[in-house]
């Protein structure tokens, strides 16, 4: 299943809605990616699979932050 390692976000159910108000089933599916991060703390890299919004906020903010403020646990840290 696409799902992000840290975040737990995962596809979400909606709506397609045409022009006359009809609504019919659809998945509205994330954007996951299989990533090597580099973790400075522990000197490796770590494969995980992120949203596309993880890999930017992971970017500017730090991994082991990330992961403090979602209650992930890296081993090592």
């Amino acid at each position: 299943m696409a799902k992000s390692d840290i975040t737990g976000r995962r596809k979400l159910r909606g709506n397609h809605v045409s022009h006359s108000n009809v609504k019919t089933k659809r998945w509205q599916n994330v954007n996951v990616q299989r990533r090597r991060v580099w973790v400075p703390e522990l000197r490796r890299f770590v494969s995980l699979n992120l949203t596309t919004r993880d890999i930017r906020t992971i970017d500017r903010i730090g991994l082991a932050a990330f992961a403090k403020k979602h209650g992930y646990g890296i081993p090592g840290l």
